[in-house]
């Protein structure tokens, strides 16, 4: 079961990177969300692909995609649907909304009020939403893949922590290297390279995937090295408040997938070190003090991989 993960996982990133150029890395890294069937913030300035990075992940595993614009005058029932009166049948009938798919983009989503913004925790934590007092399960797989820009404030409302920790991991695409932004030019010449994207990996092959990952196995020393490396964020002086238990758990979740994802059926501490940043980096926050430093919440997490001893092999 371990090679059909890794399979798969080359074929969904060979196929997406045919729309997006030179960022494997974060390919790699969402797709260890999906098969933990976590959620991802992606955070970066406009235009470097974030919208076509989840259609193109939606239609290369088969799934049904769903696209929320987030503005400031949403409501909840926007995203998660409501009630409307049938004159033919006389009864009321709920009407599903955008947030009731497999791979739901929501663009923008720091510019939605917190209470539009706290219609997904729901989904995102509990695989569920309740509407007027019903209760609809989510579909399988289910992935949140949010965006936000990190340099425009105005108009905006800042993610409340609850929300941010409830995110998998936060990635960055990034600006493409002179190298791909010329080979972008080039396949983009007579039409989108999305318009050509199939469908490469089928749905029951992906829950197999989620649930092989499962059995991967993480040996003791390993888990007490995800707990020390979560301790020491509550520790460092840099920082005003630390990762939660939640923290511990994705990163244990997440060794296990891109173990699953290179072909092994174990854990490496290598595996907690390459995805320390993407899980812990938005669970922190940075005291005044270092902020006024300009230490990045990265830097400190970095910081703390450097330093905490990686457990040896067991005599």
């Amino acid at each position: 079961m371990i090679s059909l993960v890794q399979q798969m996982t080359q074929r969904l990133v060979e196929n997406v990177e045919h729309v997006i150029l030179g960022k494997r890395p974060v390919l790699e890294r969402i797709l260890v969300a999906l098969l933990c069937e976590g959620h991802v913030l992606i955070e970066d300035v406009p235009g470097v692909g974030k919208t076509m990075l989840a259609r193109a992940l939606a239609m290369s595993t088969g799934c049904e995609f769903r696209r929320i614009q987030f503005t400031p005058d949403m409501l909840p029932s926007d995203v998660t649907g409501v009630f409307i009166f049938n004159q033919k049948t006389q009864e009321f009938e709920f009407r599903p909304g955008p947030i009731l798919s497999q791979i739901v983009l929501a663009d923008e989503i720091n510019r939605a009020p917190p209470k539009t913004q706290s219609a997904l925790l729901e989904a995102m934590e509990e695989r569920q939403i309740t509407v007027d007092g019903q209760t609809y399960p989510m579909p399988h797989p289910f992935l949140v893949l949010a965006t936000q820009n990190p340099i425009e404030y105005e108009g905006t409302f800042p993610l409340p922590e609850a929300q941010v920790d409830r995110f998998m991991m936060r990635v960055h695409l990034g600006y493409p290297s002179r190298e791909h932004e010329i080979k972008i030019l080039d396949v983009q010449r007579h039409h989108h390279p999305i318009e050509d994207v199939e469908q490469v990996v089928s749905r029951e092959e992906l829950l197999q995937a989620q649930e092989a990952v499962k059995e991967v196995y993480v040996d003791d020393l390993v888990k007490a090295y995800i707990v020390d490396l979560v301790t020491a964020t509550r520790k460092h002086s840099d920082v005003y408040l630390g990762a939660s238990p939640r923290g511990s758990l994705f990163l244990f979740k997440g060794a296990r997938a891109l173990a699953a994802m290179q072909g092994r059926d174990y854990v490496l501490p290598d595996d907690v070190k390459a995805l320390a940043v993407p899980i812990l980096a938005h669970r922190i926050i940075v005291s005044p003090d270092a902020r006024v430093r300009e230490v990045r919440s990265e830097d400190i997490i970095q910081d703390i991989v450097n330093s905490v001893p990686v457990p040896g092999a067991r005599v």
